[in-house]
């Protein structure tokens, strides 16, 4: 009897996500430039999202963009569309394919891919102007992306 009520409970915990695998970078799977699933399985927090965006050492989104909600953070950027109002302007699903991989969706984008780790020409480590060495990784991890989307999310008109 004990045996069989933690079996269900596994199975429970495992139908809900609660085991949920993060997505690597070389198998995320883009629809039209979205990614509909979660990279993580854990759902994105916004406060640190508003951190890593900001931050010049973690996402830097704001060297290309301007967002009104940073006004705090000097010098945005105006290479790449403001970022406010962008919950309205993209789904969540298009919102994590922009972030992971921008170029899949406008390919002519200047935006770095925060979630790749292969296909480059002389990548570096990240924002330390040094070359790649066996630690190499995507920019972003997949739960900091799933936490930019989040922010991103709550950006609306």
């Amino acid at each position: 009897m004990k045996i069989s009520f933690m079996m269900a409970a596994a199975a429970g915990l495992v139908s809900s996500g609660a085991f949920a695998q993060e997505i690597a970078p070389t198998a995320v799977s883009f629809n039209e430039g979205a990614i509909e699933h979660s990279l993580s399985g854990v759902p994105g927090d916004p406060v640190n999202g508003r951190i890593i965006v900001g931050d010049k050492r973690q996402g830097n989104c704001v060297a290309c963009h301007e967002v009104t909600d940073l006004v705090d953070i000097p010098f945005h950027g105006e290479i790449g569309p403001m970022l406010d109002g962008a919950g309205d302007r993209w789904s969540e699903a298009e919102l994590r394919g922009i972030v992971a991989n921008a170029k899949i969706m406008f390919e002519d984008s200047m935006m770095p891919s925060f979630y790749k780790t292969e296909g480059f020409i002389r990548p570096g480590n990240a924002y330390t102007g040094e070359a790649a060495d066996d630690t190499f990784g995507p920019i972003l991890s997949a739960q900091q992306i799933e936490d930019v989307v989040a922010y991103l999310s709550t950006l609306t008109e």
